[in-house]
Parts: C-alpha cells; sequence; structure tokens
C-alpha cells in the first residue's frame, strides 16, 4: 500500500484543528481547570477503550483483566517517576520515559498472560482473565515499597492536556494502522474462525501474544497518565468494575470499530461526570446498559464500521461543489 500524503495531510489537519480548539478553550483556565481535567479524563479513558479494542474487538476475545495491565502500567510509571524525580533533566523527558517503561512493563505482562491463556478461549479466557486482574490487585497490596493497601503516593502531577493528547493520538493511529494492515486482518481472521485461520497457515498463538502486547503496552501508557494525573492511586481504583466500565465503552461503540470505541469512551466519560452525585449506583448503571446494549444493538453504536476523516471531508467538499455547480446554473 502506498503512503497517501492528500489522506495523511486531512487528517493531520483535522487532529490539529481539534486540538487548537481544546487547548484555547481552557489556555485560560488554569493548570487546575475543570474542563481541562474532563478533557485529560476523556483521552485517558480513549486509550484504555482503543487499547482494549485490539482483543475484544480485533481478536473477539473477552478480556475482563484489561484493568490488570492498567495498573501494572500505573504503578510503573509512578515508580519510575519517583526514582528519577531528582534528576536534573526535563519534566517532561522524565515523563515520557516513565511512560514508555510502564508501556513495555506491561506489555510483557500481557505476552506472559497470552502465554498462559493461548489454549483457552470463551468463558474460560474470560475467566482467566478475569483471574488475572485480581491477583494483580491482590499483589500490588502486599507490596510496601508500592503503598500497599494504604496506596502510592506523591506521584508527580506531570499528566497535561498536551501530553495526553498526543498519546491517544499515537494510540489510535497505531492501532488504526495494526487494524488495516496483514497483521490486523489475521487477527480478524482469527475472531471470525479460529480453526479456519489456522488451516489456511495463521500463527494464532503468534498473533495473540502479539496482539496482547499491544492491547497491555497501551493499557500500560494510559495507566501511567492515569497515574500522574490523580497524584494518589490505590489498588482498589483496579477493580473488577474498572474492567467492565471499559469493555461497556468498547461494546457500545461496536466490537470491531475503533472509532466507535473513541466515541463510546468520550460519551460515557462524560456521562460520569453527570453521574457523580450517584456514583454508588455505577456499577448497576453499567450492568443495565451492558445488557439494554446486547439486547437491542448487539454491534454496538458502529458494528464494525470506521467513521473515516477524509471521507467526510470529500463528502463535505462534494456537497459545496455541488452547491456553486447548481448556484451558477440557477444564476444563469
Amino acid at each position: 500500500m502506498r503512503f497517501n500524503y492528500k489522506d495523511f495531510f486531512k487528517n493531520f489537519s483535522v487532529v490539529t484543528i481539534l486540538y487548537l480548539i481544546l487547548f484555547l478553550s481552557i489556555m485560560n483556565e488554569g493548570i487546575f481547570s475543570y474542563k481541562g481535567s474532563v478533557y485529560i479524563n476523556v483521552l485517558i479513558y480513549i486509550i484504555f477503550a482503543v487499547s482494549l479494542s485490539i482483543t475484544v474487538g480485533l481478536l473477539g476475545l473477552l478480556n475482563l483483566g484489561h484493568a490488570g495491565f492498567i495498573a501494572v502500567g500505573a504503578y510503573t510509571g509512578a515508580y519510575v517517576s519517583k526514582l528519577i524525580i531528582n534528576l536534573g533533566i526535563n519534566e517532561n523527558i522524565k515523563f515520557i520515559f516513565a511512560l514508555i517503561i510502564a508501556g513495555i512493563v506491561s506489555g510483557i505482562v500481557g505476552v506472559l498472560v497470552a502465554i498462559l491463556t493461548q489454549k483457552f478461549s470463551g468463558d474460560y479466557l474470560a475467566i482467566i482473565t478475569l483471574a488475572f486482574g485480581e491477583i494483580i490487585k491482590y499483589v500490588i497490596q502486599n507490596l510496601p515499597f508500592l503503598g500497599g493497601a494504604a496506596g502510592f503516593k506523591g506521584i508527580p502531577n506531570y499528566t497535561n492536556f498536551t501530553i495526553t493528547f498526543i498519546m491517544a493520538v499515537i494510540t489510535i493511529s497505531v492501532v488504526m494502522l495494526v487494524g488495516y494492515s496483514r497483521f490486523g486482518r489475521s487477527m480478524v481472521s482469527i475472531r471470525e474462525n479460529e480453526i479456519a485461520a489456522e488451516n489456511v497457515g495463521i500463527n494464532i498463538n503468534k498473533i495473540k501474544r502479539y496482539g496482547f502486547f499491544i492491547s497491555a503496552f497501551f493499557a500500560g501508557i494510559g495507566g501511567a497518565l492515569f497515574a500522574h494525573n490523580l497524584g494518589v492511586i490505590s489498588p482498589d481504583k483496579f477493580s473488577f468494575i474498572f474492567s467492565i466500565e471499559i469493555l461497556v465503552m468498547v461494546v457500545f461503540g461496536g466490537m470491531g470499530s475503533i472509532t466507535g470505541a473513541i466515541l463510546a469512551a468520550g460519551f460515557i466519560t462524560i456521562a460520569n461526570e453527570f453521574l457523580r452525585g450517584i456514583a454508588e449506583y455505577r456499577a448497576l448503571i453499567y450492568s443495565i446498559s451492558l445488557i439494554i446494549i446486547i439486547l437491542y444493538r448487539p454491534k454496538g453504536l458502529l458494528g464494525t464500521s470506521e467513521i473515516s476523516i477524509v471521507k467526510i471531508i470529500d463528502k463535505i467538499k462534494g456537497i459545496i461543489k455541488d452547491g456553486i455547480i447548481k448556484n451558477k446554473k440557477y444564476g444563469d
């Protein structure tokens, strides 16, 4: 496939314009602005949802332990930041280093989970990944150097809108490229029919390991952003409910749609802001929402379809062009 410079320029232009609009809307509100914190939360949850869509959407594996990968990234990033906090280098450089280490460690854990679960699928895989998420939580609770059950405190507040936006764009871009690549098509073939995929020569275990690594890598980066945004993290934040919350976003957006996961993550994160007053009922609301989605819209918001910025721009240009032609015609 040849690199299309026109399409790249269109996508880059739209992303840049979106960034400028959002940044200008919070520029004069200070670093602790409510609107800015909402933007950051939306972007972090987009990273969570898009990373989970690799295993759940493309591979078709029911992963109920995504919060475990996020927790590994969050604690790794926080620990690395505290280790290098006194180094005389730029804060952003230290933060990016912590993000990369968090992603790598989480990705390695993802590969280990893939190796341990390569003989399982369906309900068995769901149970194992659920157990993994809970194991991670209880292991962290018993590690004093990570704060134990009391939580890890004193994490530098390095997370800002610009870095989070860039990481979200990188996550979406990489996952999109993976989805459209030969590797992504192999994932989809495994999702549709694992036996047929194996019969045509696809190395299923290898593809699953790669898929889990990419998913866990970006979940780890999102977890590190999450930790450096809060300043304090505790094991109870990464419970089974957290995994279900992200899974709902993927299912609601469409199991095989990256843009669907993005839209759903944005919508649900903003909706959570309005539900703060009834936070104790959040688990009930997610459970009911998941049942309603499966009953009335099993394919989710977009199913396996994607929203293309390039196609939207071309459509708008076509409408404008048709309007100009009609105006000239009637004007004559």
